[in-house]
């Protein structure tokens, strides 16, 4: 169960974003400023943190590197920011990914999945299974029905984020934005072009099919 900061003035995103978390199982504070989310910081017990970058007291970043201090535990920021400059400067300085706001909170639920996934692997070594796959997080390696698949970072991203929810059906945009971490570019064939490439090494393993295209939506694994 995982134990989650929402560090955000807005109180209708805090709150519904809490709320959300909440049915996904998370234990959730809830703080409204900077200075209110350092000193629940200093509580300990957390996973992760989601901070918004425009705080009353204390901001984003200053949050974040105060707490990079002592921690290296997974911190998300979400910003209404939008320049490439903003997020290179932030995911440089300290917070491990950036969402847009507003954002989709299923999107948000799998980028959590994925930064908690990281901290779990980084501190206990555990692997993520699927199926005939094993993906290792820390070591970027993917091994499918016993073989290894020589991935691309961005190929590995997008098997990782796939197998983390594996029920979900991500759209092209979804998978763009969290892998590449950047806006996604109307009729950009990136993320076609990138699962044939998985599909096609995957193929020796005989288990290219278990990424499947839902059409005119994105792409799921078959369960």
């Amino acid at each position: 169960m995982a134990r989650i900061l929402i560090i955000e003035d807005d109180t209708d995103i805090n709150n519904s974003t809490a709320a959300y978390l909440r049915r996904q199982g998370c234990v959730c504070a809830q703080a409204f400023s900077g200075t209110e989310g350092l000193l629940l910081w200093r509580q300990g017990g957390f996973d992760l943190l989601l901070v918004d970058l425009m705080l009353p007291g204390l901001s984003g970043s200053e949050l974040i590197a105060e707490v990079r201090k002592t921690s290296r535990v997974p911190a998300i920021v979400l910003s209404a920011r939008t320049e490439l400059s903003g997020k290179v400067e932030l995911l440089g300085s300290g917070a491990d990914d950036y969402m847009t706001k507003p954002c989709q909170l299923e999107e948000l639920w799998a980028r959590i999945q994925v930064q908690l996934r990281h901290a779990r692997a980084g501190s206990f070594g555990e692997p993520l299974r699927f199926r005939e796959w094993t993906l290792d997080p820390e070591g970027m390696t993917l091994t499918a029905a016993g073989r290894p698949v020589n991935l691309t970072a961005h190929e590995f991203r997008i098997v990782e984020l796939l197998a983390g929810s594996p029920r979900r059906v991500f759209t092209r945009q979804q998978i763009y934005e969290a892998v590449w971490q950047e806006a996604y570019a109307v009729e950009d064939k990136t993320i076609t072009v990138h699962i044939s490439n998985i599909r096609a090494k995957l193929r020796p393993s005989g288990t290219d099919g278990y990424i499947q295209t839902v059409w005119g939506i994105g792409f799921k694994l078959a369960e």
